[in-house]
Protein backbone atom coordinates (compact mmCIF):
# COMPACT_ATOMS: atom_id res chain seq x y z
CA UNK A 1 0.00 0.00 0.00
CA UNK A 2 2.73 2.51 0.96
CA UNK A 3 4.69 1.94 -2.25
CA UNK A 4 7.15 4.28 -3.91
CA UNK A 5 4.24 5.70 -5.90
CA UNK A 6 2.67 6.92 -2.65
CA UNK A 7 3.50 10.51 -1.59
CA UNK A 8 6.01 10.44 1.27
CA UNK A 9 3.77 12.35 3.69
CA UNK A 10 1.05 9.69 3.37
CA UNK A 11 3.22 6.63 3.96
CA UNK A 12 2.93 6.84 7.76
CA UNK A 13 -0.89 6.95 7.89
CA UNK A 14 -1.20 4.27 5.21
CA UNK A 15 1.23 2.05 7.11
CA UNK A 16 -0.74 2.61 10.33
CA UNK A 17 -4.00 1.66 8.62
CA UNK A 18 -2.37 -1.42 7.12
CA UNK A 19 -0.94 -2.53 10.49
CA UNK A 20 -4.40 -2.23 12.05
CA UNK A 21 -6.10 -4.18 9.25
CA UNK A 22 -3.34 -6.80 9.10
CA UNK A 23 -3.55 -7.42 12.85
CA UNK A 24 -7.32 -7.83 12.69
CA UNK A 25 -7.08 -10.13 9.67
CA UNK A 26 -4.50 -12.32 11.41
CA UNK A 27 -6.74 -12.59 14.47
CA UNK A 28 -9.66 -13.64 12.29
CA UNK A 29 -7.79 -15.97 9.98
CA UNK A 30 -4.47 -17.28 11.26
CA UNK A 31 -3.56 -20.03 13.70
CA UNK A 32 -5.75 -22.65 15.33
CA UNK A 33 -7.78 -20.55 17.79
CA UNK A 34 -11.48 -21.47 18.13
CA UNK A 35 -14.07 -19.10 16.71
CA UNK A 36 -15.13 -17.65 20.06
CA UNK A 37 -11.56 -16.79 20.98
CA UNK A 38 -11.18 -14.96 17.64
CA UNK A 39 -14.41 -13.06 18.23
CA UNK A 40 -13.29 -12.08 21.72
CA UNK A 41 -9.98 -10.81 20.36
CA UNK A 42 -11.69 -8.78 17.65
CA UNK A 43 -14.04 -7.30 20.25
CA UNK A 44 -11.03 -6.32 22.35
CA UNK A 45 -9.41 -4.76 19.29
CA UNK A 46 -12.58 -2.75 18.64
CA UNK A 47 -12.63 -1.55 22.25
CA UNK A 48 -9.02 -0.43 21.94
CA UNK A 49 -9.82 1.33 18.66
CA UNK A 50 -12.51 3.42 20.34
CA UNK A 51 -10.23 4.16 23.28
CA UNK A 52 -7.46 5.16 20.90
CA UNK A 53 -9.76 7.47 18.94
CA UNK A 54 -10.93 9.11 22.16
CA UNK A 55 -7.36 9.64 23.37
CA UNK A 56 -7.89 7.25 26.27
CA UNK A 57 -5.73 4.31 27.38
CA UNK A 58 -6.70 0.94 26.02
CA UNK A 59 -5.69 -2.55 27.02
CA UNK A 60 -2.07 -1.98 25.99
CA UNK A 61 -2.02 -5.28 24.12
CA UNK A 62 -1.29 -3.86 20.67
CA UNK A 63 0.99 -0.85 21.17
CA UNK A 64 2.64 -1.39 17.78
CA UNK A 65 -0.79 -0.83 16.22
CA UNK A 66 -2.46 1.83 18.31
CA UNK A 67 0.42 4.14 19.12
CA UNK A 68 1.00 5.06 15.44
CA UNK A 69 -2.69 4.77 14.58
CA UNK A 70 -3.62 7.17 17.36
CA UNK A 71 -1.19 9.75 16.03
CA UNK A 72 -2.52 9.35 12.51
CA UNK A 73 -6.16 9.61 13.63
CA UNK A 74 -5.28 12.89 15.32
CA UNK A 75 -3.19 14.27 12.48
CA UNK A 76 -5.32 13.21 9.51
CA UNK A 77 -8.77 13.00 11.16
CA UNK A 78 -9.19 9.43 9.96
CA UNK A 79 -12.87 8.34 9.95
CA UNK A 80 -12.94 5.82 12.81
CA UNK A 81 -16.27 4.23 11.72
CA UNK A 82 -14.53 2.98 8.57
CA UNK A 83 -11.90 1.24 10.69
CA UNK A 84 -14.65 -0.24 12.87
CA UNK A 85 -16.43 -1.53 9.76
CA UNK A 86 -13.38 -3.65 8.96
CA UNK A 87 -13.57 -5.32 12.36
CA UNK A 88 -17.28 -5.92 11.92
CA UNK A 89 -16.61 -7.66 8.61
CA UNK A 90 -13.82 -9.80 10.08
CA UNK A 91 -16.12 -10.89 12.89
CA UNK A 92 -18.82 -11.79 10.37
CA UNK A 93 -16.30 -13.90 8.47
CA UNK A 94 -15.41 -15.81 11.64
CA UNK A 95 -19.08 -16.50 12.37
CA UNK A 96 -19.88 -17.55 8.80
CA UNK A 97 -16.88 -19.88 8.72
CA UNK A 98 -17.74 -21.36 12.13
CA UNK A 99 -21.29 -22.09 10.99
CA UNK A 100 -20.39 -23.19 7.46
CA UNK A 101 -22.81 -20.54 6.26
CA UNK A 102 -22.74 -18.54 3.07
CA UNK A 103 -24.60 -15.60 1.59
CA UNK A 104 -28.19 -15.96 0.48
CA UNK A 105 -28.20 -13.14 -2.07
CA UNK A 106 -25.77 -10.99 -4.00
CA UNK A 107 -27.08 -7.98 -2.05
CA UNK A 108 -26.02 -9.65 1.21
CA UNK A 109 -22.58 -10.38 -0.22
CA UNK A 110 -22.22 -6.79 -1.41
CA UNK A 111 -23.10 -5.55 2.07
CA UNK A 112 -20.21 -7.63 3.39
CA UNK A 113 -17.92 -6.05 0.78
CA UNK A 114 -19.16 -2.64 1.89
CA UNK A 115 -17.57 -3.31 5.27
CA UNK A 116 -14.66 -5.59 4.35
CA UNK A 117 -13.27 -3.80 1.29
CA UNK A 118 -14.81 -0.39 0.65
CA UNK A 119 -13.49 1.25 3.85
CA UNK A 120 -9.91 0.87 2.59
CA UNK A 121 -10.62 2.84 -0.57
CA UNK A 122 -12.53 5.51 1.33
CA UNK A 123 -9.72 5.89 3.85
CA UNK A 124 -7.22 6.38 1.02
CA UNK A 125 -9.46 8.94 -0.67
CA UNK A 126 -9.73 10.76 2.65
CA UNK A 127 -5.94 10.94 2.91
CA UNK A 128 -5.74 12.36 -0.60
CA UNK A 129 -8.39 14.97 0.19
CA UNK A 130 -10.91 13.52 -2.26
CA UNK A 131 -14.45 13.57 -0.86
CA UNK A 132 -16.85 13.91 -3.82
CA UNK A 133 -19.79 11.54 -4.06
CA UNK A 134 -18.81 10.33 -7.55
CA UNK A 135 -15.30 9.52 -6.38
CA UNK A 136 -16.61 7.64 -3.35
CA UNK A 137 -19.01 5.66 -5.54
CA UNK A 138 -16.25 4.69 -7.98
CA UNK A 139 -13.91 3.80 -5.13
CA UNK A 140 -16.57 1.49 -3.70
CA UNK A 141 -17.02 -0.14 -7.10
CA UNK A 142 -13.28 -0.79 -7.44
CA UNK A 143 -12.88 -2.11 -3.90
CA UNK A 144 -15.92 -4.36 -4.10
CA UNK A 145 -14.73 -5.65 -7.48
CA UNK A 146 -11.31 -6.46 -6.03
CA UNK A 147 -12.93 -8.34 -3.14
CA UNK A 148 -15.17 -10.32 -5.48
CA UNK A 149 -12.30 -11.10 -7.85
CA UNK A 150 -10.34 -12.47 -4.90
CA UNK A 151 -13.32 -14.66 -3.98
CA UNK A 152 -13.67 -16.10 -7.50
CA UNK A 153 -9.91 -16.59 -7.74
CA UNK A 154 -9.79 -18.50 -4.45
CA UNK A 155 -12.88 -20.72 -4.64
CA UNK A 156 -10.81 -23.90 -4.57
CA UNK A 157 -9.01 -22.65 -1.46
CA UNK A 158 -11.91 -21.09 0.44
CA UNK A 159 -14.57 -23.77 0.05
CA UNK A 160 -12.52 -26.55 1.72
CA UNK A 161 -12.07 -24.10 4.63
CA UNK A 162 -15.82 -23.69 4.98
CA UNK A 163 -16.07 -20.33 3.25
CA UNK A 164 -18.88 -19.92 0.74
CA UNK A 165 -19.10 -16.64 -1.15
CA UNK A 166 -21.13 -17.70 -4.19
CA UNK A 167 -24.66 -16.46 -3.31
CA UNK A 168 -27.15 -19.25 -2.67
CA UNK A 169 -29.75 -17.69 -4.97
CA UNK A 170 -27.23 -17.60 -7.83
CA UNK A 171 -26.30 -21.22 -7.14
CA UNK A 172 -29.94 -22.31 -7.18
CA UNK A 173 -30.61 -20.40 -10.41
CA UNK A 174 -27.73 -22.23 -12.10
CA UNK A 175 -28.55 -25.62 -10.59
CA UNK A 176 -25.39 -25.81 -8.47
CA UNK A 177 -25.78 -27.50 -5.08
CA UNK A 178 -23.66 -26.88 -2.01
CA UNK A 179 -22.71 -30.56 -2.15
CA UNK A 180 -21.23 -29.99 -5.61
CA UNK A 181 -19.30 -26.98 -4.33
CA UNK A 182 -17.99 -28.90 -1.32
CA UNK A 183 -16.81 -31.63 -3.69
CA UNK A 184 -15.24 -28.93 -5.93
CA UNK A 185 -17.10 -30.35 -8.94
CA UNK A 186 -16.36 -28.11 -11.92
CA UNK A 187 -19.62 -28.92 -13.70
CA UNK A 188 -20.93 -26.99 -16.68
CA UNK A 189 -23.41 -25.30 -14.37
CA UNK A 190 -20.67 -24.33 -11.93
CA UNK A 191 -18.62 -22.88 -14.78
CA UNK A 192 -21.59 -20.74 -15.88
CA UNK A 193 -22.13 -19.63 -12.27
CA UNK A 194 -18.51 -18.51 -11.89
CA UNK A 195 -18.58 -16.87 -15.32
CA UNK A 196 -21.63 -14.78 -14.44
CA UNK A 197 -20.11 -13.65 -11.15
CA UNK A 198 -16.80 -12.83 -12.81
CA UNK A 199 -18.63 -10.72 -15.40
CA UNK A 200 -20.38 -8.80 -12.62
CA UNK A 201 -17.02 -8.10 -10.97
CA UNK A 202 -15.57 -6.92 -14.30
CA UNK A 203 -18.52 -4.58 -14.82
CA UNK A 204 -18.03 -3.07 -11.38
CA UNK A 205 -14.31 -2.59 -11.99
CA UNK A 206 -14.88 -1.01 -15.38
CA UNK A 207 -17.53 1.34 -14.00
CA UNK A 208 -15.23 2.48 -11.20
CA UNK A 209 -12.07 2.78 -13.28
CA UNK A 210 -12.60 6.45 -14.16
CA UNK A 211 -11.50 7.23 -10.61
CA UNK A 212 -7.91 6.99 -11.87
CA UNK A 213 -8.47 10.32 -13.65
CA UNK A 214 -9.69 12.01 -10.47
CA UNK A 215 -6.96 10.98 -8.06
CA UNK A 216 -3.98 13.34 -8.15
CA UNK A 217 -0.45 12.55 -9.30
CA UNK A 218 1.20 9.29 -8.36
CA UNK A 219 -1.91 8.03 -6.53
CA UNK A 220 -3.75 7.93 -9.83
CA UNK A 221 -0.97 5.88 -11.40
CA UNK A 222 -0.89 3.47 -8.49
CA UNK A 223 -4.65 3.01 -8.80
CA UNK A 224 -4.25 2.30 -12.52
CA UNK A 225 -2.03 -0.66 -11.63
CA UNK A 226 -4.46 -1.85 -8.96
CA UNK A 227 -7.36 -1.77 -11.43
CA UNK A 228 -5.32 -3.52 -14.11
CA UNK A 229 -4.23 -6.16 -11.60
CA UNK A 230 -7.84 -7.04 -10.86
CA UNK A 231 -8.75 -7.08 -14.54
CA UNK A 232 -5.73 -9.25 -15.31
CA UNK A 233 -6.84 -11.85 -12.77
CA UNK A 234 -10.25 -11.87 -14.45
CA UNK A 235 -8.51 -12.39 -17.81
CA UNK A 236 -6.69 -15.40 -16.39
CA UNK A 237 -9.88 -16.78 -14.83
CA UNK A 238 -11.53 -16.56 -18.25
CA UNK A 239 -8.50 -18.12 -19.96
CA UNK A 240 -8.74 -21.17 -17.69
CA UNK A 241 -12.42 -21.58 -18.57
CA UNK A 242 -13.63 -20.21 -15.22
CA UNK A 243 -12.51 -23.49 -13.63
CA UNK A 244 -11.36 -21.95 -10.35
CA UNK A 245 -12.83 -24.75 -8.28
CA UNK A 246 -9.84 -26.75 -9.45
CA UNK A 247 -7.15 -24.13 -9.95
CA UNK A 248 -6.02 -20.70 -8.83
CA UNK A 249 -4.75 -18.13 -11.34
CA UNK A 250 -1.76 -16.02 -10.34
CA UNK A 251 -0.05 -12.90 -11.60
CA UNK A 252 3.43 -13.44 -13.06
CA UNK A 253 6.18 -11.17 -14.38
CA UNK A 254 4.77 -11.18 -17.91
CA UNK A 255 1.39 -10.14 -16.53
CA UNK A 256 3.02 -7.18 -14.80
CA UNK A 257 4.23 -5.92 -18.20
CA UNK A 258 0.73 -6.27 -19.64
CA UNK A 259 -0.74 -4.42 -16.66
CA UNK A 260 1.79 -1.59 -16.96
CA UNK A 261 1.11 -1.19 -20.69
CA UNK A 262 -2.65 -1.13 -20.19
CA UNK A 263 -2.29 1.32 -17.29
CA UNK A 264 -0.57 3.78 -19.62
CA UNK A 265 -3.63 3.85 -21.88
CA UNK A 266 -6.37 4.24 -19.28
Amino acid sequence: MASWLCPAHLRAPISAIYAFARTADDIADEGEAPAQARLDELAALLSDLHACAAGQPGSGRWPQVFEPLGRMIGTFKLPVPLLADLLNAFSQDVIKTRDGAGYETRAELLDYCRRSANPVGRLLLHLHGVHGSDALRMSDQICTALQLINFWQDLGVDIPRGRYYLPAQDCAAQGVSQADLKALKQTQNATKLISDNALFARTLMTNGSQLVKILPGRAGWELRLVVQGGLRILDKIRAMGFATLNGRPKIGKRDMLVMAWRALWM
